[in-house]
């Protein structure tokens, strides 16, 4: 083999244009470039073990190339105020404890406390694989003390201090649907994090458990999590300025001897801490110099129960921001991405989320509010929806109406696909536009996921799907500006007929009748992951 560096001096054969000279440089490096990489054929990104998911696709970037307008404002700051009072305002789920009684009528209390402990109706297992024996549950009733809630009790107000869970009963006690299926633990509700605001409704009878109200949920938390405070404190803390937002997965403060109560805290997405610019630059926090870290102001809980504050650091590389981010759709890809090989936690078990919280705190990094659960996320009313109906006419009227309207000859347009294009503010996740296609139900095991088939229509919105009313079965839209998918309907007696759309970009919508019986699903997700606590429920109350 003749040496390539000699060879490239040769005399121009028929079609060269002319010598060509190397530098010096470039001949150094052939000539220490090894013989097998210089011959080596670029190498495949290595599989995934996903059929059909590729190493590219595990990567944001990757979906933001594909999105035409990546960069668009949804919604400015002024108009995620507005809908986050519209929420308030609207949605029974949301709870503002700012307009809470004071004091607390006891109907009140016994009202809100017999809505969540509901007695199960079913067998339970421990982690043992055993049923949970029934003096155990009459003790967790006992524990409840419904009959100690006085006829009014003054209101009291507190911040989390550490990342907590909530409870449907004041327990630790694991329970789950199906012998050795430890995962989904029916006890666990959600969680709440470092300087979220509680307002205290009730305790146990050992008073080691607290029943609060948050604004996005009403549960049991350890006492130990809860320093309690003055109204002020308490509901300015989230007010207070500057502050900082928490935009990464999760976040740590820095790790400190000298106050144990703020060293390493997991701090999760969306979370708004007050910061501290006025700190003295050469002032130590926590006997650590705060040239390299933002110093921010947290929640600690006394020793008699007490709120206090207390100063910690987080590294200044760490993923946070000092404004909520904009709300655009390459932002949403982003923030969702970060969540990348987290694993599932139901209820925010094992310090991480399910999917309905991880699309809450997503909107939470925007400075968005957004229903905790699933189901109250389908069907809140200050979320924008679409209506598709169960009558087979509607698909049918919405293409005539549009064919009206396009008298030009534009091409044939899906009646979500229209309606989606006439909205001026949207909801946007990930760039996905989920409907539901609804099966006749099958027998599946308890707490088990149930995975429905979807079709996806993009740009770029998520919006429920709602059954029309009246004679008109033209598209009916609502005018606020967010939407979550929905429900879908079928009706006993219908025939299986499947109304089909041709969509933007090829894509197709399809909504089958089930024959025979009638099954309402609403609020799921894709994955739809079992009932909440017994056959009672129906459906799923997160995701």
């Amino acid at each position: 083999m003749k040496n390539p560096i000699a060879s490239s001096s040769r005399r121009p054969g028929p079609g060269r244009r002319g010598h060509r000279r190397w530098s010096p440089a470039v001949l150094l490096l052939a000539a220490l470039l090894p013989a097998s990489l210089a011959a080596r054929t670029p190498v495949p990104p290595a599989p995934t073990g996903v059929v059909g998911v590729t190493q590219a696709e595990l990567s944001a970037a990757h979906w933001i190339a594909r999105l035409p307008e990546p960069d668009r404002l949804i919604l400015d700051a002024s108009a995620i105020a507005a809908q986050n009072a519209r929420m308030r305002s609207q949605d029974r789920s949301i709870i503002d404890i700012a307009t809470l009684p004071d004091p607390l009528p006891a109907d009140f209390v016994r009202g809100k406390v017999q809505a969540l402990s509901v007695p199960p109706t079913r067998a339970l297992y421990g982690e043992d694989g055993r049923p949970v024996a029934a003096e155990d549950l009459v003790a967790m009733q006992h524990a409840i003390a419904l009959d100690a809630i006085a006829a009014a009790r003054p209101l009291r107000y507190g911040l989390v201090v550490h990342r907590a869970d909530l409870r449907a009963f004041p327990t630790r006690l694991r329970v789950f649907s199906t012998p050795g299926d430890t995962d989904i633990d029916r006890f666990q509700e959600s969680a709440l994090f470092p300087g979220d605001a509680v307002a205290v409704l009730h305790e146990s009878r050992d008073r080691q458990w607290l029943f609060i109200a948050s604004e996005r949920y009403a549960a049991w938390i350890e006492a130990r999590h809860v320093a309690l405070g003055t109204r002020a404190a308490v509901l300015g803390y989230a007010t207070r300025e500057p502050y900082l937002v928490v935009t990464g997965a999760t976040v740590r403060t820095t790790f400190t001897p000298d106050e144990p109560r703020v060293s390493a805290l997991q701090l999760d997405m969306g979370l708004r801490l007050p910061l501290r610019e006025d700190w003295p630059p050469m002032q130590l926090v926590n006997g650590q110099h705060p040239h390299a870290s933002h110093v921010v102001e947290l929640p600690v809980r006394q020793t008699d129960g007490s709120l206090a504050f207390a100063p910690a650091l987080i590294p200044k590389v760490a993923d946070v921001s000092d404004e909520y981010l904009p709300l655009t759709p390459a932002n949403l890809l982003r923030q969702s991405f970060k969540f990348l090989g987290e694993r599932y936690g139901w209820g925010h078990s094992y310090d991480a989320r399910d999917c309905s919280g991880f699309v809450s705190e997503i909107y939470r990094s925007f400075g968005v509010l957004v229903p905790r659960n699933t189901r109250d996320q389908a069907v809140s009313p200050a979320l924008d929806r679409i209506g598709f109906g169960q009558r087979q006419a509607l698909a049918a009227a919405a293409v005539a109406q549009h064919r009206r309207r396009t008298a030009q000859g534009q091409g044939l347009r899906t009646a979500a696909g229209v309606a989606l294009r006439q909205l001026e503010h949207r909801f946007d996740l990930g760039g996905q536009f989920v409907i539901q296609q609804q099966r006749p139900a099958a027998p599946e095991r308890p707490g088990r996921c149930r995975i429905q088939r979807q079709a996806q229509l993009p740009p770029l919105r998520i919006q429920r799907l709602q059954e029309a009313s009246g004679q008109d079965h033209a598209v009916q839209i609502p005018q606020h500006p967010v939407g979550i998918q929905g429900q879908a309907t079928a009706i006993a007696g219908q025939q299986q007929v499947p109304a089909s759309l041709g969509g933007p970009r090829g894509d197709r919508l399809q909504q089958q009748r089930v024959t025979r019986r009638r099954q309402t699903v609403q609020g799921q997700q894709v994955g739809v992951c079992g009932e909440r606590m017994g056959a009672e429920h129906g459906l799923s109350r997160r995701g």
